[in-house]
Protein backbone atom coordinates (compact mmCIF):
# COMPACT_ATOMS: atom_id res chain seq x y z
CA UNK A 1 0.00 0.00 0.00
CA UNK A 2 1.30 3.87 -0.90
CA UNK A 3 0.24 6.95 1.37
CA UNK A 4 -2.98 7.33 -0.37
CA UNK A 5 -3.91 3.92 0.59
CA UNK A 6 -3.21 4.45 4.09
CA UNK A 7 -5.32 8.05 4.38
CA UNK A 8 -8.18 6.29 2.14
CA UNK A 9 -8.15 3.45 5.04
CA UNK A 10 -8.20 5.31 7.61
CA UNK A 11 -11.30 7.58 6.37
CA UNK A 12 -13.17 4.50 5.82
CA UNK A 13 -12.53 2.13 9.11
CA UNK A 14 -12.68 4.81 11.26
CA UNK A 15 -15.69 4.40 13.69
CA UNK A 16 -16.34 6.22 16.83
CA UNK A 17 -16.33 3.09 19.03
CA UNK A 18 -12.83 2.03 17.62
CA UNK A 19 -11.39 6.04 18.75
CA UNK A 20 -9.50 5.88 22.25
CA UNK A 21 -11.52 8.01 24.93
CA UNK A 22 -9.20 11.04 25.08
CA UNK A 23 -9.58 11.68 21.48
CA UNK A 24 -13.15 11.14 21.71
CA UNK A 25 -13.25 13.85 24.09
CA UNK A 26 -10.76 16.09 22.62
CA UNK A 27 -13.40 16.09 19.66
CA UNK A 28 -15.95 17.74 21.68
CA UNK A 29 -13.45 20.26 23.24
CA UNK A 30 -12.49 21.12 19.14
CA UNK A 31 -15.91 20.98 18.06
CA UNK A 32 -17.17 23.48 21.25
CA UNK A 33 -13.58 26.08 20.26
CA UNK A 34 -14.72 26.23 16.50
CA UNK A 35 -18.06 26.63 16.87
CA UNK A 36 -17.46 29.61 19.00
CA UNK A 37 -14.77 31.09 16.89
CA UNK A 38 -17.65 30.31 13.85
CA UNK A 39 -20.19 31.67 15.98
CA UNK A 40 -18.85 34.94 16.69
CA UNK A 41 -16.54 35.33 13.25
CA UNK A 42 -20.36 35.86 11.44
CA UNK A 43 -20.31 39.72 13.04
CA UNK A 44 -16.70 40.56 11.10
CA UNK A 45 -17.10 42.64 7.99
CA UNK A 46 -15.40 39.92 6.09
CA UNK A 47 -17.99 37.47 6.96
CA UNK A 48 -20.88 39.65 6.16
CA UNK A 49 -19.05 40.53 3.06
CA UNK A 50 -18.57 36.32 1.94
CA UNK A 51 -22.08 35.75 3.00
CA UNK A 52 -23.86 38.08 0.64
CA UNK A 53 -21.35 36.90 -2.05
CA UNK A 54 -22.21 33.46 -1.34
CA UNK A 55 -26.10 33.88 -1.26
CA UNK A 56 -25.82 35.62 -4.63
CA UNK A 57 -22.98 33.94 -6.62
CA UNK A 58 -24.23 30.04 -5.13
CA UNK A 59 -27.46 30.16 -5.12
CA UNK A 60 -29.46 27.44 -3.41
CA UNK A 61 -31.37 26.21 -0.27
CA UNK A 62 -29.34 22.99 0.42
CA UNK A 63 -27.17 24.57 3.34
CA UNK A 64 -27.63 27.33 6.15
CA UNK A 65 -25.44 29.62 6.97
CA UNK A 66 -24.44 30.01 10.72
CA UNK A 67 -26.54 32.92 13.00
CA UNK A 68 -27.95 34.62 9.94
CA UNK A 69 -29.92 31.64 8.89
CA UNK A 70 -29.87 32.46 4.91
CA UNK A 71 -29.40 29.87 2.43
CA UNK A 72 -27.06 28.54 0.06
CA UNK A 73 -25.64 25.87 -1.75
CA UNK A 74 -23.05 22.96 -0.18
CA UNK A 75 -20.34 25.33 -1.81
CA UNK A 76 -21.83 28.69 -0.95
CA UNK A 77 -22.37 27.50 2.63
CA UNK A 78 -19.15 26.23 2.99
CA UNK A 79 -17.28 29.38 1.70
CA UNK A 80 -19.24 31.57 3.84
CA UNK A 81 -18.77 29.64 6.93
CA UNK A 82 -15.28 29.03 6.27
CA UNK A 83 -14.54 32.86 6.21
CA UNK A 84 -16.18 33.38 9.36
CA UNK A 85 -14.73 30.47 10.85
CA UNK A 86 -11.36 31.95 10.73
CA UNK A 87 -12.31 35.57 11.15
CA UNK A 88 -11.35 36.18 14.07
CA UNK A 89 -8.06 34.16 14.19
CA UNK A 90 -9.02 32.65 17.48
CA UNK A 91 -9.43 29.08 16.10
CA UNK A 92 -7.85 26.16 16.99
CA UNK A 93 -3.84 25.13 15.31
CA UNK A 94 -1.19 22.78 14.96
CA UNK A 95 2.78 23.79 15.44
CA UNK A 96 4.45 21.89 13.06
CA UNK A 97 1.92 22.90 10.31
CA UNK A 98 1.63 26.76 11.00
CA UNK A 99 -1.69 26.23 10.40
CA UNK A 100 -5.53 26.02 11.54
CA UNK A 101 -7.01 21.98 10.44
CA UNK A 102 -10.58 22.94 13.06
CA UNK A 103 -12.13 25.44 10.58
CA UNK A 104 -11.35 24.00 7.56
CA UNK A 105 -13.14 20.86 8.51
CA UNK A 106 -16.28 22.30 10.65
CA UNK A 107 -17.50 24.31 7.29
CA UNK A 108 -17.69 21.41 4.93
CA UNK A 109 -18.87 18.83 7.55
CA UNK A 110 -21.54 21.22 8.59
CA UNK A 111 -22.95 21.76 4.99
CA UNK A 112 -22.54 17.66 4.32
CA UNK A 113 -24.83 16.56 7.18
CA UNK A 114 -27.30 19.08 6.60
CA UNK A 115 -27.84 17.22 3.19
CA UNK A 116 -27.25 14.01 4.43
CA UNK A 117 -30.37 13.05 6.64
CA UNK A 118 -29.73 10.70 9.64
CA UNK A 119 -25.73 12.07 10.54
CA UNK A 120 -25.90 11.55 14.11
CA UNK A 121 -23.34 12.88 16.36
CA UNK A 122 -20.96 10.19 16.63
CA UNK A 123 -20.47 10.33 13.13
CA UNK A 124 -20.23 14.08 13.26
CA UNK A 125 -17.75 13.80 15.29
CA UNK A 126 -15.64 10.98 13.79
CA UNK A 127 -15.91 12.74 10.56
CA UNK A 128 -14.71 16.20 12.75
CA UNK A 129 -11.79 13.59 13.79
CA UNK A 130 -11.12 12.19 10.50
CA UNK A 131 -10.58 15.69 9.09
CA UNK A 132 -8.21 17.00 11.36
CA UNK A 133 -5.63 13.59 11.03
CA UNK A 134 -6.29 14.03 7.02
CA UNK A 135 -5.14 17.52 7.25
CA UNK A 136 -2.53 17.77 9.65
CA UNK A 137 -1.09 14.94 7.59
CA UNK A 138 -1.77 16.96 4.10
CA UNK A 139 0.25 19.86 5.95
CA UNK A 140 3.03 17.89 6.53
CA UNK A 141 3.54 16.65 3.68
CA UNK A 142 2.74 20.28 1.79
CA UNK A 143 5.45 21.98 3.70
CA UNK A 144 8.03 18.79 3.45
CA UNK A 145 7.31 18.54 -0.71
CA UNK A 146 7.41 22.53 -1.26
CA UNK A 147 9.64 25.28 0.12
CA UNK A 148 7.12 27.38 0.60
CA UNK A 149 5.32 27.84 3.65
CA UNK A 150 1.82 27.59 2.58
CA UNK A 151 -1.94 28.46 4.16
CA UNK A 152 -3.64 26.54 5.56
CA UNK A 153 -6.11 26.25 2.73
CA UNK A 154 -4.12 24.95 0.86
CA UNK A 155 -3.73 21.69 2.84
CA UNK A 156 -7.21 22.04 4.74
CA UNK A 157 -9.11 21.46 1.12
CA UNK A 158 -8.31 17.82 1.72
CA UNK A 159 -8.95 17.92 4.89
CA UNK A 160 -12.90 19.07 4.19
CA UNK A 161 -12.65 16.65 1.61
CA UNK A 162 -11.83 13.95 3.97
CA UNK A 163 -14.22 14.20 6.53
CA UNK A 164 -17.54 15.56 3.76
CA UNK A 165 -16.69 12.49 1.94
CA UNK A 166 -16.84 10.36 5.41
CA UNK A 167 -20.10 11.79 5.81
CA UNK A 168 -21.03 11.17 2.75
CA UNK A 169 -19.88 7.39 2.28
CA UNK A 170 -17.64 7.28 -0.64
CA UNK A 171 -16.05 4.12 -1.36
CA UNK A 172 -12.57 4.33 -1.58
CA UNK A 173 -11.85 5.06 -5.44
CA UNK A 174 -14.35 8.02 -5.32
CA UNK A 175 -12.76 9.28 -2.21
CA UNK A 176 -9.52 8.65 -3.77
CA UNK A 177 -10.34 10.87 -7.07
CA UNK A 178 -12.63 13.59 -4.25
CA UNK A 179 -8.66 14.05 -2.37
CA UNK A 180 -6.67 14.00 -6.08
CA UNK A 181 -9.21 16.87 -7.01
CA UNK A 182 -9.03 18.49 -3.58
CA UNK A 183 -4.95 18.62 -3.35
CA UNK A 184 -5.18 19.90 -7.15
CA UNK A 185 -8.10 22.89 -6.54
CA UNK A 186 -6.76 23.95 -3.32
CA UNK A 187 -5.63 27.64 -2.81
CA UNK A 188 -1.68 27.50 -3.18
CA UNK A 189 -1.44 30.52 -1.48
CA UNK A 190 2.14 32.06 -0.17
CA UNK A 191 1.52 32.51 3.28
CA UNK A 192 4.16 35.37 4.76
CA UNK A 193 2.82 37.39 1.74
CA UNK A 194 -0.42 37.33 3.44
CA UNK A 195 1.38 38.16 6.49
CA UNK A 196 3.19 41.04 5.30
CA UNK A 197 -0.08 42.49 3.39
CA UNK A 198 -2.77 41.37 5.74
CA UNK A 199 -6.20 40.79 3.82
CA UNK A 200 -9.44 39.39 4.00
CA UNK A 201 -7.63 36.41 2.39
CA UNK A 202 -6.22 35.49 5.65
CA UNK A 203 -5.08 31.85 5.55
CA UNK A 204 -7.39 31.25 2.64
CA UNK A 205 -8.91 28.77 4.82
CA UNK A 206 -12.66 29.47 3.19
CA UNK A 207 -11.57 28.72 -0.15
CA UNK A 208 -9.91 25.49 0.90
CA UNK A 209 -13.26 24.47 2.65
CA UNK A 210 -14.92 25.52 0.06
CA UNK A 211 -12.31 23.24 -2.44
CA UNK A 212 -12.93 20.25 -0.72
CA UNK A 213 -16.39 20.49 -0.36
CA UNK A 214 -16.75 21.29 -4.23
CA UNK A 215 -14.25 18.22 -4.92
CA UNK A 216 -16.39 15.55 -2.83
CA UNK A 217 -19.48 16.76 -5.13
CA UNK A 218 -17.75 16.54 -8.30
CA UNK A 219 -15.98 13.41 -7.58
CA UNK A 220 -19.69 12.06 -6.74
CA UNK A 221 -20.20 12.78 -10.51
CA UNK A 222 -17.27 10.94 -12.09
CA UNK A 223 -14.32 14.04 -11.82
CA UNK A 224 -11.07 12.75 -11.48
CA UNK A 225 -8.09 14.15 -9.56
CA UNK A 226 -4.52 13.45 -9.40
CA UNK A 227 -3.08 11.04 -7.17
CA UNK A 228 -3.05 12.62 -3.60
CA UNK A 229 -0.20 14.11 -1.99
CA UNK A 230 -0.07 10.88 0.88
CA UNK A 231 1.32 8.98 -2.13
CA UNK A 232 4.43 11.37 -2.24
CA UNK A 233 5.21 11.28 1.76
CA UNK A 234 8.38 11.92 2.08
CA UNK A 235 8.12 9.83 5.64
CA UNK A 236 6.13 6.69 5.99
CA UNK A 237 5.06 6.79 9.84
CA UNK A 238 3.47 10.12 8.99
CA UNK A 239 0.31 7.80 6.96
CA UNK A 240 1.12 4.44 8.42
CA UNK A 241 0.96 6.20 12.18
CA UNK A 242 -2.54 6.98 11.43
CA UNK A 243 -5.50 5.44 13.61
CA UNK A 244 -2.14 5.01 16.32
CA UNK A 245 -1.02 8.07 16.86
CA UNK A 246 -3.77 10.83 16.68
CA UNK A 247 -2.10 14.43 16.12
CA UNK A 248 -5.36 16.01 17.04
CA UNK A 249 -4.60 15.53 21.10
CA UNK A 250 -1.55 18.01 20.17
CA UNK A 251 -3.42 21.20 19.18
CA UNK A 252 -2.76 24.96 21.12
CA UNK A 253 -5.62 26.71 21.76
CA UNK A 254 -6.04 29.91 21.16
CA UNK A 255 -7.16 32.91 24.10
CA UNK A 256 -6.35 35.94 22.04
CA UNK A 257 -8.02 37.09 18.90
CA UNK A 258 -4.26 37.44 17.29
CA UNK A 259 -1.64 35.43 15.13
CA UNK A 260 -0.57 32.86 17.44
CA UNK A 261 2.89 34.75 17.10
CA UNK A 262 2.11 37.57 18.71
CA UNK A 263 0.77 35.70 21.83
CA UNK A 264 3.62 35.16 23.52
CA UNK A 265 4.45 38.53 23.38
CA UNK A 266 0.82 39.25 24.87
CA UNK A 267 1.30 36.55 27.47
CA UNK A 268 4.68 38.30 28.33
CA UNK A 269 3.54 41.45 28.98
CA UNK A 270 -0.03 40.69 31.30
CA UNK A 271 2.56 38.66 33.11
CA UNK A 272 4.47 41.71 34.47
CA UNK A 273 1.86 43.92 34.36
CA UNK A 274 0.13 41.53 37.31
CA UNK A 275 2.82 40.81 38.71
CA UNK A 276 3.70 44.40 39.34
CA UNK A 277 0.34 46.01 39.41
CA UNK A 278 1.40 48.15 36.41
CA UNK A 279 -1.56 50.37 34.73
CA UNK A 280 -0.84 51.59 30.94
CA UNK A 281 0.19 54.77 32.42
CA UNK A 282 3.39 53.08 34.22
CA UNK A 283 4.48 51.76 31.19
CA UNK A 284 7.22 54.12 29.38
CA UNK A 285 8.50 51.52 26.78
CA UNK A 286 8.23 47.45 26.02
CA UNK A 287 10.62 45.53 24.12
CA UNK A 288 9.95 42.07 22.60
CA UNK A 289 12.38 39.83 21.04
CA UNK A 290 11.18 36.84 19.13
CA UNK A 291 11.44 35.03 15.85
CA UNK A 292 11.68 36.76 12.72
CA UNK A 293 8.10 35.41 11.31
CA UNK A 294 6.67 37.40 14.60
CA UNK A 295 8.50 40.22 13.81
CA UNK A 296 7.12 40.86 10.25
CA UNK A 297 3.95 41.33 12.09
CA UNK A 298 3.07 44.53 10.76
CA UNK A 299 3.12 47.42 13.23
CA UNK A 300 1.54 50.23 11.58
CA UNK A 301 -1.72 51.83 13.23
CA UNK A 302 -4.24 49.08 11.66
CA UNK A 303 -7.03 50.22 9.36
CA UNK A 304 -8.81 46.71 9.39
CA UNK A 305 -9.77 43.83 11.37
CA UNK A 306 -7.11 41.64 9.50
CA UNK A 307 -4.54 44.68 10.36
CA UNK A 308 -5.05 44.62 13.90
CA UNK A 309 -5.17 40.55 13.92
CA UNK A 310 -1.84 40.55 11.90
CA UNK A 311 -0.01 42.83 14.20
CA UNK A 312 2.56 41.88 16.87
CA UNK A 313 2.15 45.89 18.93
CA UNK A 314 -1.23 46.43 18.42
CA UNK A 315 -2.27 43.74 20.56
CA UNK A 316 0.28 43.86 23.37
CA UNK A 317 -1.46 47.41 23.78
CA UNK A 318 -4.77 46.37 23.52
CA UNK A 319 -4.59 43.61 25.87
CA UNK A 320 -2.62 45.72 28.85
CA UNK A 321 -5.23 48.52 28.31
CA UNK A 322 -8.71 46.14 27.73
CA UNK A 323 -7.22 43.22 29.77
CA UNK A 324 -8.37 40.57 26.88
CA UNK A 325 -7.80 40.98 22.75
CA UNK A 326 -11.42 39.82 21.97
CA UNK A 327 -13.61 40.50 18.76
CA UNK A 328 -14.26 44.06 20.27
CA UNK A 329 -10.94 44.53 20.06
CA UNK A 330 -9.98 44.18 16.86
CA UNK A 331 -13.44 45.19 15.22
CA UNK A 332 -14.24 49.10 14.89
CA UNK A 333 -14.34 51.31 16.43
CA UNK A 334 -12.19 49.68 19.10
CA UNK A 335 -9.32 49.01 16.88
CA UNK A 336 -9.03 53.14 15.93
CA UNK A 337 -8.77 53.87 19.82
CA UNK A 338 -6.00 56.54 20.60
CA UNK A 339 -4.68 55.07 23.89
CA UNK A 340 -4.48 51.59 22.45
CA UNK A 341 -2.57 53.19 19.29
CA UNK A 342 -0.25 55.16 21.65
CA UNK A 343 1.15 52.17 23.73
CA UNK A 344 1.03 50.31 20.57
CA UNK A 345 3.90 52.88 19.47
CA UNK A 346 6.17 52.02 22.70
CA UNK A 347 6.59 48.79 22.08
CA UNK A 348 10.03 47.60 20.51
CA UNK A 349 10.68 44.54 18.19
CA UNK A 350 14.00 42.77 18.08
CA UNK A 351 14.77 39.33 16.36
CA UNK A 352 17.00 36.99 18.35
CA UNK A 353 18.78 34.13 17.21
CA UNK A 354 18.02 31.68 19.68
CA UNK A 355 14.25 32.16 19.19
CA UNK A 356 14.42 31.97 15.57
CA UNK A 357 16.47 28.55 15.77
CA UNK A 358 13.52 26.49 17.53
CA UNK A 359 10.55 28.37 15.35
CA UNK A 360 8.12 26.93 14.36
CA UNK A 361 8.49 23.71 16.89
CA UNK A 362 8.40 26.23 19.60
CA UNK A 363 6.85 30.07 19.82
CA UNK A 364 9.14 32.21 22.14
CA UNK A 365 9.56 35.66 23.18
CA UNK A 366 11.55 37.53 25.96
CA UNK A 367 9.23 40.67 27.05
CA UNK A 368 11.05 43.34 28.93
CA UNK A 369 8.77 46.70 30.13
CA UNK A 370 10.82 49.48 31.63
CA UNK A 371 8.47 51.59 33.80
CA UNK A 372 8.04 55.42 33.75
CA UNK A 373 9.76 55.66 37.26
CA UNK A 374 12.77 53.89 35.54
CA UNK A 375 12.68 49.92 36.27
CA UNK A 376 13.01 47.13 33.40
CA UNK A 377 11.04 44.38 34.49
CA UNK A 378 11.78 40.81 32.27
CA UNK A 379 10.25 37.37 31.75
CA UNK A 380 12.44 35.54 29.36
CA UNK A 381 11.48 32.63 27.40
CA UNK A 382 7.86 33.11 27.30
CA UNK A 383 5.20 31.36 25.05
CA UNK A 384 1.97 31.51 24.29
CA UNK A 385 -0.80 30.83 26.67
CA UNK A 386 -2.70 27.05 26.05
CA UNK A 387 0.36 25.55 24.26
CA UNK A 388 0.71 21.91 24.51
CA UNK A 389 1.57 19.57 26.34
CA UNK A 390 2.60 22.42 29.44
CA UNK A 391 -0.15 24.93 29.39
CA UNK A 392 -3.35 23.48 27.36
CA UNK A 393 -6.94 25.26 28.32
CA UNK A 394 -9.05 23.06 30.74
CA UNK A 395 -12.91 22.42 29.78
CA UNK A 396 -14.03 25.20 31.89
CA UNK A 397 -11.71 27.52 30.13
CA UNK A 398 -12.88 26.10 26.98
CA UNK A 399 -16.21 26.66 28.34
CA UNK A 400 -15.63 30.26 29.29
CA UNK A 401 -14.22 31.41 26.06
CA UNK A 402 -16.94 29.76 24.09
CA UNK A 403 -19.59 32.09 26.29
CA UNK A 404 -16.95 35.00 25.91
CA UNK A 405 -17.74 34.79 22.39
CA UNK A 406 -20.72 33.28 21.67
CA UNK A 407 -22.96 34.94 24.52
CA UNK A 408 -22.87 38.72 22.69
CA UNK A 409 -23.99 37.00 19.36
CA UNK A 410 -26.56 34.09 20.22
CA UNK A 411 -27.71 35.32 24.24
CA UNK A 412 -26.89 33.75 27.21
CA UNK A 413 -29.81 31.04 26.45
CA UNK A 414 -28.75 29.83 23.47
CA UNK A 415 -24.76 29.66 24.24
CA UNK A 416 -25.54 27.95 26.95
CA UNK A 417 -27.59 24.93 24.79
CA UNK A 418 -25.06 24.81 22.67
CA UNK A 419 -22.60 24.60 25.59
CA UNK A 420 -24.56 21.85 27.02
CA UNK A 421 -25.50 19.66 23.41
CA UNK A 422 -21.84 19.98 22.29
CA UNK A 423 -20.30 18.66 25.36
CA UNK A 424 -22.92 15.24 25.01
CA UNK A 425 -23.30 15.49 21.00
CA UNK A 426 -22.08 11.63 21.11
CA UNK A 427 -26.06 10.91 22.21
CA UNK A 428 -27.10 13.30 19.74
CA UNK A 429 -29.36 11.77 16.81
CA UNK A 430 -29.59 14.34 14.35
CA UNK A 431 -26.23 16.44 13.91
CA UNK A 432 -28.65 19.10 12.30
CA UNK A 433 -29.34 20.12 15.47
CA UNK A 434 -26.20 21.91 16.18
CA UNK A 435 -27.36 23.89 13.46
CA UNK A 436 -30.83 24.82 14.22
CA UNK A 437 -28.91 26.33 17.50
CA UNK A 438 -26.64 28.35 16.23
CA UNK A 439 -29.41 30.42 14.25
CA UNK A 440 -31.00 33.14 15.22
Amino acid sequence: MNGTDYAIQFILNTTWAGLPEIVQHQARRCLLDAMGALISGTDTPVARLMADFAVEQFTGSEATLLVSGRKASLVGATLANGFAANSLDIDDGYRPIKGHPGVCVLPALLAAAERQAGVSGQAFLTAFVIGYEIGIRAGLIRHATYPTYHSSGSWGAMAAAAAAGKIFGLEAGVLRQALGAAEYHAPIAPMMKGIDTPSMGKDSIGWGAMAGMASVLMAQRGFTGVEPLFSDAPNPAWLTGLGKQYEVLNLYFKPYASCRWAQPAIAGALEIARQHRLAPADIARIKVYTFEAAARLTRKPPQNTEEAQYHLTYPVAAALIDGQVGPRQVTPPRLFDPAILALAERVEVEVVAKYERVFPAKTLADVEVITTDGRRLLVAGKQALWEPPDSLPSDAELEQKFRWLVEPVLGQERAGELVDLIWRFEQVHEARDLIELAVV
